[in-house]
């Protein structure tokens, strides 16, 4: 069981960077920004201001694959921002497949009728939450 706190999830990509913030006790998140992103580099500066903000116990990064589990140049993307992550903010990070989590989020804010331009976000909260409901009770 991961400690009772608050947690950050992210969904990296070349160009934006979702962020989500969830809550162990719930195991519930919700999206909470996007940033953009240089050849998958986040303005560092604003990523540790808002780690300091929200203070997690942890950051979980979503990793994605092709779908028979080989790695991708978006694969080798999200582990080298999980690395940085960890060199900028000194916290325990955590990866996570995030396999199809940018479709679940399209469909999830089509059916609340939401703009796509939070999908990234939206992307985080689904491996936040995920993540979450795997750890033990």
């Amino acid at each position: 069981m991961p400690s009772n706190g608050t947690y950050l999830g992210f969904d990296p990509g070349l160009r934006r960077l979702g962020v989500a913030v969830g809550e162990s006790i719930t195991r519930h998140a919700r999206a909470l920004d996007v940033l953009r992103c240089q050849a998958g580099d986040p303005d560092w500066n604003v990523l540790t201001d808002l780690v300091k903000q929200w203070n997690p116990r942890a950051l979980i990064v979503g990793v994605p694959r092709h779908a028979d589990g080989s790695a991708s140049e978006s694969t080798r993307l999200a582990q080298r921002f999980a690395g940085r992550l960890a060199e900028h903010t000194r916290r325990s990070v955590h990866c996570i497949d995030e396999r199809l989590s940018s479709h679940a989020a399209a469909e999830a804010l089509r059916e609340r009728g939401a703009q796509s331009d939070v999908l990234d976000a939206e992307a985080a909260r689904i491996i936040l939450e995920t993540w979450l409901s795997e750890q033990p009770i």
